[in-house]
């Protein structure tokens, strides 16, 4: 009899396992404005990636992974939509609401009422869905509120451009505004905001031990301003030539050291990412969570950054806003022990609207159909993966195509030596001219026309984003 009754546990605990291994946790970890150049593996000389380069050591790198813009928001609606940004809902970063640092009513374009996300798919799923850091994709009191987008929890910046400070007078957690008083309206403090969400990632972890979850870790740095904490500047003092003192903008807090500043980002950022590691370690859930860590768009040119002196795009070129591979071209990573083979690099090409429907084939769920995105998840187990037939770009009257090894850029808002009269139609190959330093163009009116009519049919018009061709070439 005593056997007969132990028998449903012995199933029940079997098919718990079952269920586990099913459906993984997830961790998505997103910096903010990091390039392609500035962690250990993908060259980085100046700036030490210790947690990073392990994250790495332990998994996968991936050579030819794209954002799905060369700004925050659009970003951000590709990769939890699926959609590219000549399909997406938000193509810029259009700001609703007032404009100061201090004001709690701000945000950008909202995601629209049914809206299928990353954070839906996975909580049908049967996940835990967390959300923390910077959201841009709509505020509390509309349909882009990170609860009406899938998430569970929500703790951190609705507004990026209350992000343009560290030190905030408050955060958002679940609808309500956090005040924290030990910082004034964003220009000094105490708290910094990368510590405050370090935290809230690390309970959400605790407080989720025992059921799948879905952990998307937004932070803010390194975007600017430069401000990190003074155990953060220590380990940089008095190791770089500085170059003037930053003095600051309407929007961007002055520094004295910034590359010292910027370089200290970079440690919070690689620290944190090792004690979300250690974490996930220490609770026994290492084996079974596919750890992800990537970044919205390439390195920044303002508010006292020095992406020259860092090599911060690698061997690419342009920054952010560009559509040339500086601005989009984005480092990632994945670890998921005894599924991802350690110490490997994938010349797999994919970018931020694979993400959704890569995340669902892990979690064993079907994708919206229609999104732009292809699964990568064979890529990631280091076996042959679907590749699109072209990757598309837009932002601001610029778009950009790429086909193979071909890609074709139009209007790119910046690139040293190219005034805004002087935008034109360029065409480069990648495999040879990474560095896009070499314009084919007027060789090659074919490719070029190839290329301009994919343009054509990835671009469907947006009443709120329209794209303003320029004629010139």
């Amino acid at each position: 009899m005593k056997t007969l009754l132990n028998v449903p546990w012995i199933l029940l605990a079997a098919a718990c396992v079952s269920l586990s291994a099913e459906r993984p946790n997830i961790v998505l970890i997103l910096a903010d404005d990091l390039g392609w150049g500035e962690i250990g593996v993908y060259g980085q000389k100046k700036m030490k990636t210790p947690n990073l380069d392990r994250l790495a050591r332990g998994g996968i790198r991936f050579t030819q992974f794209y954002s799905g813009s060369s700004v925050c928001a659009p970003a951000r609606c590709t990769l939890m939509t699926g959609y590219h940004t000549g399909h997406a809902q938000v193509r810029g970063n259009l700001r609703t609401g007032g404009s100061s640092l201090g004001l709690t009513n701000t945000g950008q374009h909202p995601l629209a009422k049914g809206t299928v996300t990353i954070g839906h798919l996975l909580q049908q799923r049967g996940y835990r869905t967390g959300a923390i850091g910077k959201w841009g994709l709509g505020r509390f009191d509309n349909s882009g509120a990170p609860d009406k987008q899938g998430f569970d929890h929500y703790f951190g910046y609705l507004c990026q451009l209350q992000a343009h400070t560290h030190y905030p007078n408050h955060l958002w957690r679940n609808g309500e505004i956090v005040k924290i008083p030990e910082n004034d309206a964003g220009w000094n403090g105490t708290k910094h905001s990368h510590d405050l969400m370090t935290e809230e990632s690390l309970k959400f972890i605790d407080d989720n031990a025992d059921t799948p979850f879905f952990l998307y870790v937004a932070y803010a740095i390194p975007h600017v301003s430069i401000q990190a904490t003074p155990e953060a500047t220590a380990q940089y003092a008095g190791k770089f030539d500085e170059p003037k003192e930053f003095k600051g903008s309407s929007t961007y807090i002055p520094h004295k050291t910034p590359r010292t500043g910027y370089a200290a980002m970079i440690h919070m950022l690689d620290r944190d990412v090792g004690r979300i590691m250690d974490k996930l370690k220490a609770k026994g859930l290492s084996d079974n969570t596919l750890i992800l860590f990537t970044s919205d768009n390439g390195p920044t040119f303002n508010g006292g950054s020095d992406s020259t002196f860092f090599d911060s795009a690698g061997p690419f070129g342009g920054l952010k806003v560009d559509l040339y591979e500086g601005g989009i071209r984005v480092p990632l990573i994945a670890s998921w022990p005894g599924k991802i083979r350690p110490n490997t690099v994938s010349l797999h090409p994919a970018a931020f609207w694979d993400l959704l429907p890569t995340l669902a084939e892990v979690a064993r769920t079907k994708p919206p159909q229609g999104i732009d995105g292809l699964s990568f998840l064979p890529a990631l187990l280091d076996k042959a993966a679907p590749r699109h037939k072209s990757f598309y770009w837009e932002f601001t009257g610029a778009q950009a195509v790429r086909i193979g090894d071909w890609k074709l850029v139009k209007n790119s808002p910046r690139r040293a030596g190219v005034t805004r009269r002087d935008r034109r139609t360029e065409l480069f190959h990648l495999a040879a001219d990474p560095g896009e330093r070499h314009d084919l163009a007027a060789q090659m009116p074919d490719k070029v026309k190839e290329l301009e009519a994919e343009m054509a049919r990835q671009h469907r018009p947006s009443k709120n984003f329209p794209l303003v061709r320029k004629t010139n070439r």
